[in-house]
Order: structure tokens, then sequence, then C-alpha cells
């Protein structure tokens, strides 16, 4: 590959003693290892987004998202499943754009308290994610019961994760690098 792909990771959520924000940063340290990938860590929590306005009008208030979006080959969304459903901040800061996402890959990194792993946000964000012309892959990484996850420091305490990051990293790298191959080789309406 001549150039590493470009993935950032957006943590979904700006609830206070939050468990995923462990899980945002370990996934980083993992693409981190990879030679393929160059990533950042955004966090909902870093966008002022007023609250008498909303989407795309808003996008050059926030040009470090903008540009790092425009310039991504893929995104990693880390998210906790709140009643079925995810974070309205995470909502928000996706629609701060649209046609930046064409023909990118994203992958879910879903996150619960309970025993479902984030599942349920993660269907609940597909339909979402499509209409932002974002390309689902089929692998997600999810997180069950994660307060039992990682230890007071931040590590992760069960080994089997490993195993389960590199086949989520593995199927978003080929991804990535085949929409990244079409964005640059297929004529597009939505890209040039």
């Amino acid at each position: 590959m001549e150039k590493k792909l470009f993935i950032p990771v957006l943590l979904g959520t700006p609830r206070k003693n939050r468990e995923s924000g462990n899980v945002a940063r370990w996934v980083c340290s993992k693409m981190r290892e990879r030679d393929e990938i160059e990533t950042q860590l955004f966090d909902v929590c870093d966008f002022q987004l007023p609250h008498d306005h909303y989407g795309q009008e808003l996008k050059d208030q926030f040009p470090e998202w903008r540009d790092a979006i425009v310039r991504a080959d893929g995104l990693v969304i880390v998210t906790p499943e709140y009643n079925h459903g995810y974070p309205g901040s995470l909502k928000a800061v996706l629609d701060l754009l649209l046609k930046e996402y064409v023909h990118k890959a994203v992958a879910f990194v879903g996150v619960s308290a309970g025993p479902w792993g984030g599942t349920r946000v993660i269907e609940a964000s597909v339909p979402m994610v499509r209409e932002l012309g974002l390309a689902v892959t089929f692998s997600d990484l999810n997180f069950p019961k994660v307060a039992d996850k990682f230890d007071d420091k931040g590590n992760l305490l069960d080994d089997a994760y490993n195993k389960r990051v590199a086949g989520f990293l593995d199927e978003l790298v080929w991804m990535a690098t085949t929409l990244r191959w079409g964005r640059d080789n297929v004529p597009s309406k939505f890209h040039q």
C-alpha cells in the first residue's frame, strides 16, 4: 500500500464516567500497531455544538473534524447503547457533514453495561450511516458488561479481544482499501 489508510475514531458519548472511553483508547492503540493505518481520536465532548442551530451549515466551525473526514478512508464509531439507540450527541456530530462521508468505510464498536455489547445500537445506527453514504463493514466489535473489561487504569483484562480486534480491523482495512481504489478510479457524481 503506497500510503497509509487514514481512519479516525469517533467516541460517541459525552456521559460522565463513561466506560466507552477505555474502549475507544484501546481500539486506537490497536489501530496504531498496524502499519497500514493512521488514526486520530475524536470525542463528541470536544464539539461545542450550538443549541440553536444544526447540521451541515456548521461544518466550518469544526475544521479539524471536517478536514479529517475529507481526508479519511474510513471511520470507526465507538458508541454505547442507550435505550436501544445511539446518543444524540453522536448523531449531531455525524450530521455536521454529508458528502464528505460518501463511499468510505465505517465500522462499529458497540459498548453496553449489559450482556448485548451494543448490538442494538449498531443495528439502529446502520440505516443512519447508510443515508450518510458510508459503507458498513460486517465485522463489529462488541463490549458487553464493559465495566468488567478494563482495570481502573484503562488496561484491557480480557485477552480474547486481541484476536477479535484483529479480524475487525482486517475487514475494515479491506473495505477502506477497496473503497479508496473505487473513489480514485471509478467515476461518480459524489467525488472526483
